[in-house]
Order: C-alpha cells, then sequence, then structure tokens
C-alpha cells in the first residue's frame, strides 16, 4: 500500500476525518452546544424582558393618563370652584354696595328733607316778618287817608271775586 495512491489518500482522508470528528465529539461538540445553549437562553431570557418591560411601560402608560385624567378633573374642578367663588363674592359686593349706597341715599334724603324743612320754617318766619311789617307800613299809611282805605276795600274784594 501507497500512501500516494487515490485509493489510500481516500483511506486517510476517512481515517483523519473520522479520527477529527471523534475528537471534536469529545471535546468540542459539548461546549459548543453549551455555548449555543447559553446563547440562545440569554436570547429568550432578553425578549421574555423586553416583553415585560413592554407590558410594564404600557401599565405605566395607562397609569399615566388616568393620573391626567384625574389631574385635569381636579383642576377643572378647582376652576370651577375658584369661578363660583369669585361671582359668589363680586355678588356680594355688589349687594353690599348696593345696600350702601341705599343707605347713604337715604340718609341723604332725610336730611335733605330736614334742611328743606328748616329752609321752609325759616322763610315762613321771615315772610311772615315781613308781611308783617308790610302790614304794618301799610295800615299806618292807609288808615291815614280816607280815600284810600276805600280804594283798598274795593281792590280787595275785587281780588277776592277774580279768585272764586
Amino acid at each position: 500500500m501507497n500512501i500516494t495512491h487515490p485509493e489510500s489518500l481516500i483511506f486517510w482522508s476517512v481515517l483523519v476525518f473520522v479520527i477529527l470528528l471523534t475528537l471534536l465529539r469529545k471535546y468540542a461538540w459539548k461546549p459548543i452546544l453549551s455555548a449555543v445553549k447559553t446563547r440562545e437562553n440569554s436570547i429568550n431570557d432578553a425578549l421574555a424582558a423586553a416583553e415585560e418591560a413592554r407590558k410594564e411601560m404600557q401599565n405605566l402608560k395607562a397609569d399615566n393618563e388616568r393620573i391626567l385624567k384625574e389631574a385635569r378633573a381636579e383642576r377643572d374642578a378647582l376652576l370651577k370652584e375658584a369661578r363660583e367663588m369669585k361671582e359668589k363674592i363680586i355678588a356680594d359686593a355688589r349687594e353690599e354696595a348696593q345696600e350702601q349706597g341705599s343707605k347713604i341715599i337715604a340718609q341723604a334724603k332725610t336730611t335733605i328733607e330736614g334742611e328743606k324743612k328748616a329752609a321752609l320754617a325759616e322763610l315762613k318766619s321771615q315772610v311772615a316778618g315781613l308781611s308783617v311789617e308790610i302790614a304794618e307800613k301799610v295800615i299806618k299809611q292807609e288808615f291815614s287817608d280816607k280815600d284810600k282805605q276805600l280804594e283798598l276795600v274795593e281792590n280787595m274784594l275785587g281780588e277776592v271775586g277774580t279768585l272764586n
């Protein structure tokens, strides 16, 4: 058997292949399969973790939306309450101002009425005094002349007749 013949080359190639296969199976195949299995497990774990993180993100997003809706509702309620308080304060202030204005107007009317009565009383007093003085002077002058007395009586009777 010659090593250089093609039949012997096939034999030696097959023998080396079998030996190499046996060595690889004994020493390399298990570590390679173990490494592949470990890699497959880590990929599966990473996918599971990613799926779990995605679900958690969806839950957080839903929670955030719920919290945001609650916050908006609370904000709207506070704004509504603030508007109602503002309107109530304005209405109360308007009502109080109206009452104060009415009181001031009533006091002013009372004061004006009192001053008016006092002025009328003063005017009546002055008119009465002046009338008495005038009447006194007229009577003194009229009683001194008889013709003037008759003329005065006729004028007064004429005035009374026209008034009726």
